[in-house]
């Protein structure tokens, strides 16, 4: 049941490409009026005594800070590999993260890797490399060795994929680690509340027209899907909900299908079902 709280998160959270496109403001303007309305949702929940007592000692904010310098990092470093390179290399770079995620649960959390669990890396890997056509990542490492290190938009964006796939990793383990310790609705809402008062100094606008979207975004987005896959991140392993993260892109090439009418090509069917795979492998393992 964990798993599949997380699976629902994953899936909401790959329509995220639909609303950018309707709102079609600058990111950082979207992330903050998201999260700004997603804490008038989740203020609500403090008018319970028992989430008011759940509220954290003041000593534990910073590593709430930490946890919300994170989100945003990895954020902005996977739009970022976006604007620079092709949509391919960013996602295969981010999707690094379930190895870093696999090398830092067992030296940190001190979980187990399983054969299954590197079979299902493996899958989801070749999966998401021949969904992408991952070809064009070793084709500007090539250009490297062969023209030498030249910061090109294409190495820039490999770059800034790579980071993100890296903030990802430790944002795993960081929410590993506090949901076992901390309620995660009052998680989510600092969270969200460090978010925006970091992005506060770079909004000047309101596009009011917008504001539907916004509304919507901080209930889905930024409230709903992370209470569940908070929640789910308190049973399931962070090994494994990393390699559960491989069904992001699955859902946002369905999503892009069903709401933008864009048809994919074959290879995206075939990888596909290599990462739907290695999702039934993960969840089926106890």
């Amino acid at each position: 049941m964990a798993s599949l709280l997380i699976v629902v998160a994953i899936l909401i959270w790959s329509s995220l490409g639909i609303f950018v496109r309707l709102a079609g403001v600058p990111v950082h303007v979207l992330l903050f009026y998201s999260t700004l309305f997603s804490l008038l949702f989740q203020s609500l929940i403090f008018t319970q005594k028992r989430f008011r007592e759940a509220i954290p000692k003041p000593k534990v904010f910073p590593l709430i800070f930490l946890l919300s310098l994170c989100l945003l990092l990895n954020s902005f470093t996977f739009l970022f590999a976006y604007s620079k390179t092709s949509i391919a290399n960013a996602v295969l770079t981010h999707y690094t993260a379930p190895v870093i995620v696999a090398f830092l649960g067992t030296i940190f959390l001190g979980e187990r890797v399983t054969v299954r669990v590197v079979l299902s890396i493996i899958i989801a890997s070749a999966g998401l490399w021949i969904m992408l056509d991952g070809a064009t990542i070793i084709e500007c490492f090539r250009n490297v060795f062969r023209e030498g290190f030249h910061l090109t938009p294409d190495l820039l964006g490999i770059i800034s994929g790579l980071l993100s796939g890296f903030f990802y990793a430790i944002l795993i383990v960081l929410i590993r680690v506090f949901m076992q310790r901390m309620n995660p609705y009052v998680v989510v809402f600092f969270q969200n509340l460090f978010m925006a008062l970091m992005l506060l100094p770079f909004v000047n606008v309101l596009p009011y027209e917008k504001i539907w979207i916004f509304v919507i975004m901080g209930l889905l987005h930024s409230t709903l899907a992370p209470y569940l896959y908070y929640w789910g991140l308190r049973s399931v392993l962070a090994t494994r909900t990393a390699v559960l993260g491989y069904l992001e892109p699955v859902g946002a090439i369905i999503f892009g299908m069903i709401f933008l009418a864009e048809a994919p090509p074959m290879r995206a069917y075939i990888g596909g079902a290599l990462i739907l795979v290695s999702g039934y492998l993960t969840i089926r393992e106890k």
